[in-house]
Protein backbone atom coordinates (compact mmCIF):
# COMPACT_ATOMS: atom_id res chain seq x y z
CA UNK A 1 0.00 0.00 0.00
CA UNK A 2 1.03 3.56 -0.64
CA UNK A 3 2.48 5.08 2.54
CA UNK A 4 1.42 8.58 1.49
CA UNK A 5 -2.22 7.49 1.12
CA UNK A 6 -2.13 5.64 4.44
CA UNK A 7 -1.11 8.85 6.20
CA UNK A 8 -4.03 10.87 4.75
CA UNK A 9 -7.01 11.73 6.94
CA UNK A 10 -10.40 11.31 5.24
CA UNK A 11 -13.42 13.36 6.22
CA UNK A 12 -16.91 13.80 4.88
CA UNK A 13 -17.24 16.76 2.57
CA UNK A 14 -19.15 19.78 3.77
CA UNK A 15 -22.88 19.27 3.41
CA UNK A 16 -22.70 15.47 3.70
CA UNK A 17 -23.98 13.51 6.69
CA UNK A 18 -23.63 9.80 7.43
CA UNK A 19 -26.43 8.22 9.46
CA UNK A 20 -28.65 5.18 9.90
CA UNK A 21 -31.98 5.72 8.19
CA UNK A 22 -34.72 3.54 9.75
CA UNK A 23 -37.07 4.06 6.80
CA UNK A 24 -34.42 2.63 4.45
CA UNK A 25 -33.21 -0.01 6.90
CA UNK A 26 -29.58 0.89 6.24
CA UNK A 27 -26.94 3.54 6.63
CA UNK A 28 -27.12 6.40 4.17
CA UNK A 29 -25.06 9.36 3.12
CA UNK A 30 -27.25 12.45 2.98
CA UNK A 31 -26.36 15.51 0.93
CA UNK A 32 -28.35 18.57 -0.23
CA UNK A 33 -29.44 17.00 -3.53
CA UNK A 34 -30.33 13.55 -2.24
CA UNK A 35 -29.32 10.39 -0.47
CA UNK A 36 -26.99 7.46 -1.13
CA UNK A 37 -27.96 4.08 0.31
CA UNK A 38 -24.87 2.26 1.53
CA UNK A 39 -24.14 -1.45 1.79
CA UNK A 40 -22.72 -2.93 4.99
CA UNK A 41 -19.09 -2.73 3.84
CA UNK A 42 -19.33 0.95 2.87
CA UNK A 43 -21.08 1.67 6.17
CA UNK A 44 -18.31 0.02 8.20
CA UNK A 45 -15.72 2.14 6.43
CA UNK A 46 -17.65 5.41 6.75
CA UNK A 47 -18.31 4.77 10.45
CA UNK A 48 -14.57 5.25 10.87
CA UNK A 49 -14.24 8.36 8.70
CA UNK A 50 -14.24 10.92 11.49
CA UNK A 51 -11.75 13.54 10.29
CA UNK A 52 -9.19 12.34 12.86
CA UNK A 53 -8.19 8.79 11.83
CA UNK A 54 -5.78 8.18 9.01
CA UNK A 55 -6.53 5.79 6.17
CA UNK A 56 -3.95 3.47 7.74
CA UNK A 57 -5.78 3.63 11.06
CA UNK A 58 -9.08 2.81 9.38
CA UNK A 59 -7.50 -0.15 7.57
CA UNK A 60 -5.94 -1.44 10.80
CA UNK A 61 -9.21 -1.10 12.71
CA UNK A 62 -11.19 -2.93 10.05
CA UNK A 63 -8.55 -5.67 9.78
CA UNK A 64 -8.84 -6.19 13.54
CA UNK A 65 -12.67 -6.18 13.39
CA UNK A 66 -12.83 -8.58 10.43
CA UNK A 67 -9.72 -10.79 10.70
CA UNK A 68 -10.94 -13.40 8.21
CA UNK A 69 -11.70 -10.95 5.40
CA UNK A 70 -9.20 -11.52 2.60
CA UNK A 71 -8.14 -8.53 0.53
CA UNK A 72 -9.75 -6.09 2.94
CA UNK A 73 -7.00 -3.46 2.46
CA UNK A 74 -7.58 -3.30 -1.28
CA UNK A 75 -11.36 -3.13 -0.82
CA UNK A 76 -11.08 -0.25 1.65
CA UNK A 77 -8.71 1.70 -0.58
CA UNK A 78 -10.90 1.09 -3.63
CA UNK A 79 -13.99 2.34 -1.77
CA UNK A 80 -12.19 5.45 -0.52
CA UNK A 81 -10.96 6.16 -4.05
CA UNK A 82 -14.51 6.01 -5.37
CA UNK A 83 -15.77 8.16 -2.48
CA UNK A 84 -13.16 10.82 -3.32
CA UNK A 85 -14.01 10.70 -7.04
CA UNK A 86 -17.71 11.13 -6.26
CA UNK A 87 -16.94 14.00 -3.86
CA UNK A 88 -18.38 12.22 -0.79
CA UNK A 89 -15.14 12.58 1.16
CA UNK A 90 -11.92 14.51 0.97
CA UNK A 91 -8.41 13.54 2.00
CA UNK A 92 -6.03 15.88 3.79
Amino acid sequence: MNDELLSKVPSLRRGYRFQFEPAQGCHVLLYPEGMIKLNDSASEILKRVDGARTVGGIVADLQASFPGAEGIEEDILAFLEVAVERFWIELR
